[in-house]
């Protein structure tokens, strides 16, 4: 640990910024003086085999921080994990496109304890960072994940080629960043993030004792996939990226990356809504403007049998299949076309208002084929005559005419 740290100094890719807990200057002291200091812990206590922590702080591209503010930064940080009394030494790295912190100590205590790190990565650090970024007023970690930069340096093919820098050195830095900050759930989903920094795992041929054993080597590649310089194995790189670590990784990142499924989705399928036709060179350039680099895995006879999605925003690698079938290969290439067309706006229909009309408008006097009814009398000879003292409709009956005999008997009676 401390090795890798001195020697990036050395290599002029870091410098050390702060020490903590060495009585002596520490500009005067060499990598035995050093290392002697952590050695009269970890001897304290032959048993412990985790007896020293490796830490790295990493910050966005807009957090402009002073030298000052990142000393006090890692003094609070390591005081809030329980560290605060350790011997530890901060390095600042230049060799990745972010600003980021190594910082070496200790968990072995001054009575020959030690400080249980049990999970601490997702306990105390985590309380932590979430603490310092609001103190600090820094970038949030999910905000980091939204750069839109990969936050890696890619191996530079050229000085590998002629030996120009130390290929071990180049391929640990990348293997460690991609490992440390992509989600992957197999070696190839890992080799497709790998070969953007132009660099490659390799287990090789099934029929080699080096696979059967599990054995893993890194190269650099060039542009056409062909190994450039010496491999190295994965048992010699820091942190030991091999098969079976690797394996241990490949299971906790199937949980880790599933909140980020529907939003590439959701991204991919808001390219292929934009074009009415797409080209597959089209869907390939409009992708890596959403941070998306998309593989189409052929056989040698051309068909496409895969397809691997690299979301390098949200840091994740998905096969065809494990975002559904409507991503998968098959039906990709079903929807890709040999011509590009993009898709035209919807144009707004509008009602048009109806022609004015003189159908109800009379120019003429309207014809009648009913015939008007002739005026007659009837009703002023019906007003005029007397009223009968009669049932309506029921005939009256005619009075009798009278004799003159009658006549003088109804006038004796009277």
């Amino acid at each position: 640990m401390l090795h890798y740290n001195e020697n990036k100094v050395t290599a002029h890719e870091a410098r050390l910024l702060m020490a903590s807990g060495f009585a002596a200057d520490i500009t005067s002291m060499n990598l035995e003086q050093k290392l002697h200091r952590f050695e009269n812990l970890t001897m304290l206590n032959g048993k412990v085999k985790t007896n020293a922590l490796h830490i790295t702080l990493n910050f966005d591209n807009q957090d402009k921080l002073s030298d000052e503010q990142l000393q006090q930064i890692t003094a609070s940080y390591m005081e809030k994990i329980g560290f605060g009394d350790q011997p530890y030494l901060v390095y600042k790295h230049a060799d990745a496109a972010h600003p980021h912190l190594h910082i070496a100590t200790t968990n072995m205590k001054a009575d020959g304890k030690r400080i249980d790190i049990h999970g601490i990565g997702r306990t105390l650090s985590e309380i932590a960072r979430k603490e310092l970024e609001k103190e600090f007023n820094l970038v949030q970690a999910e905000g980091r994940q939204l750069s839109n930069a990969l936050g890696i340096k890619p191996a530079d093919i050229e000085k590998a080629l002629y030996g120009k820098t130390p290929t071990k050195r180049t391929i640990t830095n990348i293997v460690n960043a991609v490992i440390r900050t992509y989600k992957f759930t197999s070696l190839p989903e890992m080799n497709a993030i790998l070969k953007q920094f132009n660099v490659i795992a390799n287990r090789g041929k099934d029929t080699t004792l080096m696979f059967q054993k599990k054995g893993l080597m890194y190269s650099i590649i060039n542009e056409k996939g062909e190994q450039v310089g010496v491999p190295i194995k994965a048992s010699a790189i820091y942190d030991k990226p091999t098969l079976a670590n690797l394996e241990k990784e490949f299971e906790k990142n199937i949980e880790k990356r599933k909140p980020f499924r529907d939003n590439l989705k959701e991204r991919i399928e808001g390219v292929f809504s934009k074009y009415e036709s797409i080209t597959k060179a089209t869907l390939v350039a409009e992708l890596q403007k959403q941070n998306i680099n998309i593989l189409f895995r052929q056989n040698e006879q051309g068909f496409t049998y895969g397809i691997t999605y690299i979301d390098n925003k949200n840091k994740t690698v998905f096969n065809g299949s494990d975002l559904g079938k409507s991503h998968s290969a098959k039906a990709i290439t079903e929807r890709l076309a040999t011509k590009d067309r993009l898709l035209k706006p919807e144009q707004k229909a509008y009602l048009k208002p109806q022609p004015h009309t003189n159908y109800l408008k009379k120019e003429h006097p309207v014809k009648s084929y009913l015939k008007p009814p002739e005026p007659n009398q009837y009703l002023k000879g019906l007003f005029g005559k007397t009223v009968p003292d009669s049932t309506p409709g029921i005939p009256g009956k005619k009075k009798k005419k009278k004799t003159k005999d009658q006549e003088q008997d109804q006038q004796q009676s009277l």
